[in-house]
């Protein structure tokens, strides 16, 4: 199970973590804090040194009723962040958060690795396309709707079922065009109550049946913490106590804020593997 990031295999038998890098202010857990260009870089070397292998990129949040961005203002945010990491250091896989294609098609020739987008190519029919011709790893969650109207979309006959039936659309329509490296994202927190994610997490194991290394994204989310009424500078160790279930359930990616703590767990649970 690899995907080729810039000529590089990459081996998610064993679970690989992505450490999240937002450059946008109205992020739920880390918005703003990134302010400068020694701060962005600081906070790389950190997840870097941590054990992250990638680092996933990301200049328009996507928590629910975030703000719009232009499509301008995201890619005055995001190329030169890019640029300056890959400047400092050069072997970074960089993964771009984006459901525009245009903003993909910049960051990948900027010298990023991967494609996350949180609507499948749904929000932008050039993205499927646009993914095939720069012939790069993809990620394609599940949402309802857009980051603005996503929660209004939480009616499921069965959601675990919906949403395979839902990747099997999309990955189908992915490799017709020629996509070879697809990664699945279940979207926890996306068009879902605080229930259906965990109803999600409870049969996750059965996204093995697409045939797809799984990414899990639970990192101090609303999951976590409004079910344990607190916030999410407070979630650290309910998204561990996740991402370890996760793991045992088969998932090959972490997207983390933590990345040290998210390291230890995959560590953990790859040990406890080898009885």
């Amino acid at each position: 199970m690899t995907i080729n990031c810039k000529g590089q295999l990459i081996d998610l038998s064993t679970p690989k973590v992505m450490g999240i890098l937002n450059i946008t202010p109205d992020s739920f857990y880390d918005g703003g804090t990134h302010k400068n260009e020694a701060d962005i870089l600081s906070h790389v070397e950190t997840m870097l040194t941590e054990g992250a292998t990638f680092i996933d990129v990301g200049a328009y949040s996507s928590r629910p009723n975030a703000a719009f961005v232009s499509e301008t203002e995201e890619l005055q945010r995001i190329t030169p962040i890019i640029d300056v990491i890959l400047k400092t250091f050069p072997d970074t896989l960089i993964s771009v958060d984006t459901f525009r294609s245009a903003v993909a098609k910049q960051a990948i020739e900027s010298g990023a690795a991967i494609i996350n987008d949180i609507s499948a190519g749904l929000l932008d029919d050039n993205m499927l396309p646009t993914v095939a011709d720069l012939h790069v790893p993809y990620i394609m969650m599940h949402m309802r709707g857009t980051p603005q109207t996503m929660q209004q979309f939480t009616q499921y006959e069965n959601i675990t079922k919906d949403i395979l039936f839902y990747f099997s659309e999309r990955i189908a329509a992915a490799r017709a065009l020629g996509i070879v490296d697809i990664i699945v994202d279940p979207g926890f927190g996306f068009s879902k109550t605080l229930d259906q994610n965990y109803e999600l997490l409870k049969h996750l194991e059965l996204f093995k049946m697409t045939d797809k290394p799984f990414l899990v994204g639970v990192s101090r989310k609303s999951m976590i913490y409004k079910y344990l009424d607190t916030n999410p500078q407070e979630a650290l160790n309910g998204t561990s106590i996740l991402n370890t279930i996760a793991l045992q359930k088969g998932a090959a990616i972490l997207r983390v804020h933590d990345v040290k703590e998210a390291v230890e767990c995959v560590k953990l649970n790859e040990h406890l593997n080898r009885f």
